[in-house]
């Protein structure tokens, strides 16, 4: 599996396996899935409410803990740093292992400087090793890495070869912080736009691929990390098979001109999420 390398010197897979809406019930199978497979990634969250099958499948898989990049996310409910604190140490016991190897905010509200001083304080104690955040667009990016002691590792944003990113980009190599793509073939309604889009088709045609292979494999050549999702095994091996054929120059141009929607299709700055939110989670 190949690897990029985060600004303290973690190398961190450049692909790896979501686990978002996996019910809880099927969580321990598909992660088992994925790892017999070849990932050695897993990305979930405390929201998903399935971190307890990650750790009982990655217990099962007789795999040292070590080959596995493992990947949790602070909820908005827990923001704040006393009650981001005890919910690491929550996500911690629910895993079954006393360190993840990337911990994220999953959204940008509530109280993030508070919910930061807890993770570097995890990141500190070895409890993490890296830190980073999750949907944080371009304005609140900044205003938050600007201020924070540890800067931001990685950003896990909504990207595809619809949704390119390609506003934020150079503001994150300001930074030295990584993309990490959640929805990377597609989702928020986007998914037949990668399965049946037919540049992608056609380029994988060329290749030897699918249109998903061709759609992974271009965010892997442009250095973003992504987390593909499937409760289907021939899908998992699919996924990742990518790392075997080469997108051309010429290929390359031919999907920046699919970026529709670069920023996102969710727009985090709206108070009417944010209300929903609220609303949703009784905040």
């Amino acid at each position: 599996m190949d690897t990029i390398r985060l600004y303290n010197g973690v190398e961190m897979p450049v692909l790896g396996y979501g686990v978002f809406l996996i019910p809880p019930a099927e969580t321990e199978r598909c992660v088992l899935d994925a790892l017999s497979v070849g990932y050695r990634m897993i990305d979930t969250a405390q929201a998903y409410q399935n971190e307890e099958g990650v750790g009982a499948a990655i217990a099962k898989s007789g795999i040292s803990r070590n080959e596995i990049f493992l990947v949790t996310k602070v909820w908005l409910t827990n923001g704040g740093e006393a009650k981001a604190s005890a919910s690491i140490d929550a996500s911690l016991g629910r895993l079954g292992t006393d360190y993840v190897d990337l911990l994220l905010i999953h959204q940008a509200y509530n109280d993030v400087f508070g919910t930061w001083r807890a993770l570097e304080a995890a990141y500190r104690s070895g409890k993490a090793r890296a830190i980073g955040v999750s949907n944080f667009q371009a304005g609140r990016f900044f205003d938050f890495a600007h201020f924070v002691d540890t800067k931001p590792m990685v950003n896990q944003l909504q990207c595809n070869t619809s949704v390119q990113q390609k506003g934020i980009k150079p503001l994150l190599d300001e930074f030295d912080c990584r993309m990490m793509a959640w929805a990377p073939l597609g989702g928020e309604g986007g998914m037949e736009d990668v399965i049946k889009n037919p540049v992608l088709e056609a380029i994988g045609k060329r290749h030897g691929k699918t249109a998903p292979q061709v759609a992974l494999r271009w965010l892997n050549q442009n250095g973003i990390v992504a987390i593909p999702k499937s409760t289907h095994r021939q899908r998992m091996e699919q996924n990742l098979d990518i790392f075997d054929f080469e997108l051309t120059p010429d290929d390359l141009a031919a999907i920046d001109s699919l970026n529709i929607h670069d920023t996102g299709t969710r727009n985090y700055g709206d108070p009417n999420f944010l209300k929903f939110i609220i609303n949703r989670f009784n905040l």
